[in-house]
């Protein structure tokens, strides 16, 4: 009705017909976009400046990450296509199918902001961060994805939606071997959250993958690992369920961190202790006590059994290496920094060829990584100090071959 009345007006001033047309169509598109753009102004305007008067008025993050996100950019846009979706049949219906189609990528890129937003949310959250968020939203946007395509293709062709499902049923087999990762990804996803197996910001090591990090991303095709080094490992995420790898979570969650390493001994130098020996490491506070009790026991029982001690191997007799065994429990008693709440020992292993090993196992009360590195360094520096001391020597090869 308002074309004709253009044409009209246009004509009475002799325009020719034809150039009518185009200047009619040319003038009513002109206003119908600027209208557009004021409409579009005014709504970003008015819209905007809501969500920031609630953002402001609130102390949650999450109207602030609605912002971030530009979700009151895209809601500006619908009053412009209520306009469009009132004014294009006046104008030309055709119009009237990509308009529908522009409003289906609209809708679905809306639904991917506020994902985005909880998303972001998530990751924000003390409590929630650890859950590999990704991988749902993911799994949700395919699937609108996947309707939005096909209610597109039925509103651009005017066909029925089940024509296109009965197509794509047709060609179910090409389309799980297409996204085979993506269906693999999503089943391990749901596994690893119910089991609790990986969370975002666990440190895991995964040798097969050279994975030894932090986890920073849980998706459905892959994991991301930022590795102590800076660089960033991709492990599929189906591999978390069937292959094995380390999680040190109970590590971080736990009293302390385990410290697990051994002084390698040449068995050469273990010894009887004679009295001199036995005089001298009494002197040695942490051990004083020990000493005097157990030579007493010793001593009680070689005369009571009438032993012949001119013969150092008769009875029962002190050692050097087991005494020094007592001196690494108590000094690991004693140190600050290990916790006695959790085992705590120094134990002798089965010999081998390159020695008799003596393993410490106790736990460090700080689990950081560099604290942790420098108490077990300090630990071992003084050890291998102290082995001297009991006339003990540490295993050496080039030492062992010459000998």
């Amino acid at each position: 009705m308002f074309k004709d009345q253009i044409l009209e007006f246009l004509t009475n001033y002799g325009v020719p017909a034809g150039l009518s047309q185009l200047l009619a169509s040319g003038l009513i598109l002109i206003s119908i976009v600027t209208i557009v753009i004021v409409i579009n102004f005014i709504g970003r305007k008015i819209i905007l400046s809501f969500f920031k008067r609630i953002a402001k008025s609130t102390s949650s993050t999450f109207d602030d990450l609605l912002i971030k996100n530009r979700i009151p950019r895209l809601l500006s846009y619908v009053p412009s296509l209520f306009f469009l979706f009132w004014v294009l049949p006046l104008y030309n219906e055709d119009l009237l199918i990509v308009l529908e189609a522009i409003t289906i990528i609209l809708f679905i890129v809306t639904v991917r902001s506020v994902l985005g937003t909880v998303k972001d949310y998530f990751k924000l959250s003390s409590s929630l961060k650890h859950i590999p968020i990704d991988s749902y939203i993911q799994v949700v946007m395919i699937f609108i994805w996947f309707i939005g395509i096909i209610l597109i293709l039925s509103v651009l062709t005017g066909r029925e939606i089940g024509t296109f499902l009965a197509s794509l049923g047709a060609l179910s087999a090409i389309i799980i071997l297409v996204f085979r990762d993506t269906i693999l990804g999503f089943v391990s996803s749901i596994q690893i959250t119910v089991n609790d197996t990986v969370r975002i910001g666990d440190w895991i090591t995964m040798k097969g993958s050279d994975a030894d990090g932090t986890v920073i991303e849980v998706n459905l095709s892959t994991v991301k690992v930022q590795n102590f080094d800076n660089t960033i490992t991709t492990i599929p995420t189906y591999k978390l369920v069937s292959d094995s790898f380390i999680n040190w979570r109970g590590m971080e969650e736990s009293k302390g961190r385990r410290i697990k390493r051994s002084l390698l001994i040449k068995p050469s130098s273990v010894k009887f202790l004679e009295s001199d020996d036995v005089e001298k490491l009494k002197k040695v506070k942490l051990i004083s006590n020990y000493i005097d009790t157990r030579v007493d026991e010793i001593n009680e029982y070689n005369r009571k059994n009438s032993i012949d001690k001119s013969v150092l191997l008769n009875g029962r007799n002190l050692t050097n290496l087991g005494v020094f065994r007592v001196y690494v429990e108590e000094y690991l008693k004693a140190h600050p920094m290990t916790n006695e709440d959790l085992t705590l020992m120094c134990r002798q292993l089965e010999p081998t060829s390159q020695g008799i090993p003596i393993q410490i196992y106790t736990f460090s009360k700080d689990k950081e990584w560099t604290k942790y590195e420098g108490l077990t360094s300090d630990i071992f520096d003084h050890l291998l100090s102290s082995v001297k001391f009991f006339d003990l020597e540490c295993f050496e090869l080039n030492q062992s071959i010459s000998n």
